[in-house]
């Protein structure tokens, strides 16, 4: 036997054991185990970020686990089982992928997600473009995959060039707002459309805007911390050292790679 085949059976096996004799997860239901999900997904993420590949693993597992217990609900209540589930994502990569399974030719994968994009309009003719992209996403990676999605269907710049050009646009619109009284609404609105042109260039530079700012705040932290190590050391709080103290400790901690 297929010792993935295996492996899986080993698992589906386990989780029909612990739902029926365990007392917590005998209890759980789809909407008690959302949260959970949202957490190891996120777990998931930090150790990508790391390039920490057995935490990867690992939490490809717990995550493996979490799909499992809802196909398990989803059977224990006649909607669905395992099956139909692997199934259905079997069925919509063959369709979605012609120029594997059929005889479409691409020649790049901006090719091939602008056929998704005309695929899943064409197979759900009243689809939003941005249908596919779930509101509860974080704003900036939110804003990403809006781009993403509309530049799919044509909806673009030409080149990099233009998509910065909107950025600098949105810049002094935001500037031309900041000295004027009582305007802080219309601050936040300039400020979020610069965000918002920031993260469509990131299409363009091959960069996620999300993961690129995971980064940096790891950065910062990591930076700050070492500030932080640093003022302990001197027998002080930071919040007593000047601010060019700081910036002397922080030029030290770039130094020092961190």
């Amino acid at each position: 036997m297929d010792k993935r085949l295996e492996a899986f059976q080993r698992l589906l096996d386990i989780m029909d054991r612990v739902r029926a004799g365990c007392p917590w997860d005998s209890i759980q239901t789809i909407e008690s185990l959302r949260h959970l999900t949202i957490e190891e997904t996120f777990e998931l993420s930090e150790a990508i970020l790391a390039g920490n590949l057995d935490e990867v693993k690992k939490e490809l597992g717990d995550l493996m686990l979490h799909l499992v217990f809802y196909a398990k609900i989803g059977s224990e209540k006649g909607a669905f089982d395992i099956t139909d589930v692997l199934n259905g994502i079997c069925d919509k990569m063959v369709v979605r992928h012609p120029h594997i399974f059929g005889n479409e030719k691409v020649e790049n994968a901006e090719q091939v997600e602008k056929n998704w994009e005309k695929i899943k309009l064409e197979r759900e003719h009243n689809r939003s473009v941005l249908g596919g992209v779930p509101a509860g996403l974080p704003s900036l990676l939110k804003a990403y995959r809006m781009h993403q999605k509309t530049a799919g269907v044509g909806f673009r710049w030409k080149d990099a060039a233009q998509a910065w050009e909107k950025v600098e646009e949105e810049k002094k619109e935001l500037f031309s707002e900041l000295d004027k009284p009582d305007n802080q609404e219309r601050i936040e609105a300039e400020y979020g459309d610069l965000l918002f042109a920031l993260a469509a260039y990131g299409i363009y530079i091959g960069v996620n805007p999300d993961d690129a700012l995971e980064k940096t705040d790891r950065k910062f932290r990591e930076r700050f911390n070492y500030l932080e190590r640093k003022a302990r050391e001197s027998g002080r709080g930071v919040q007593h050292l000047s601010i060019e103290e700081m910036l002397s400790i922080w030029k030290e901690a770039k130094e020092t790679a961190l």
